[in-house]
């Protein structure tokens, strides 16, 4: 897995890493095994991390995938993808690109935010989501979801998400869909493959889905 301070904890590098998590996991868990065998192979899902990231998590916020696609894309084009230039660009320079007031605001405090992104690679993962949050149009989940897949941590989770909760229902049998708190304290059984346990998840969610013939 390569050497990390002790303070980061695991760290998913590729492939093998994610294999290691499922297989340590299917052992423990049977459930997690029978998810496993529907599910089939996980996918890494690792992308960058820094700014531009939680830009586009910000961009992503209420719209559908592909509109977000498009308007990061344009983001991109116009040289509004890093902090400096979103700090110098006007209201009109943001919002030709596709940006709302309320993301103009947020991808300004982003911006303002002069976040160390090579500290948070090193940081703990509660002093990630922590700093995260603390900047405006960043919330748990998103900040989450950066420390899974941009940090690679392996032992974070998002129990907010809905279809985390939606899946661990199905599978666990739950009489109703388990609350965040509720899927947190479900998580630290998982620990110290956690975000293993979200991807098993999302893909057991993706299989529930094909069978109701919605995905």
């Amino acid at each position: 897995m390569g050497a990390r301070p002790l303070t980061v904890g695991r760290i998913i590098l590729g492939d093998a890493c994610v294999a290691e998590g499922a297989d340590y996991l299917a052992q423990r868990h049977p459930r997690m095994a029978l998810a496993l065998k529907a599910t089939g192979p996980l996918p890494l899902r690792l992308r960058p991390d820094g700014f531009g990231a939680l830009l586009d998590a910000i961009i992503s916020q209420q719209v559908s995938v592909a509109s977000a696609k498009a308007i990061s894309g344009r983001m991109q084009e116009a040289g509004l993808w890093q902090a400096d230039a979103i700090l110098k660009a006007s209201d009109e320079d943001l919002r030709a690109p596709g940006l709302s007031r309320q993301k103009m605001r947020y991808a300004r405090a982003l911006a303002e935010a002069n976040l160390d992104f090579a500290a948070l690679r090193k940081a703990p993962t509660g002093e990630v989501i922590k700093t995260l949050v603390a900047v405006p149009g960043i919330g748990r989940w998103t900040a989450e979801i950066y420390a899974m897949f941009s940090l690679g941590r392996a032992d974070v989770f998002a129990p907010g998400d809905l279809a985390l909760q939606e899946a661990a229902r199905v599978l666990y049998e739950l009489p109703e869909r388990p609350t965040e708190n509720e899927l947190r304290k479900l998580a630290g059984d998982w620990s110290p493959w956690q975000s293993i346990a979200a991807r098993i998840l999302w893909s057991y969610y993706r299989v529930i889905k094909a069978r109701e013939g919605i995905g």
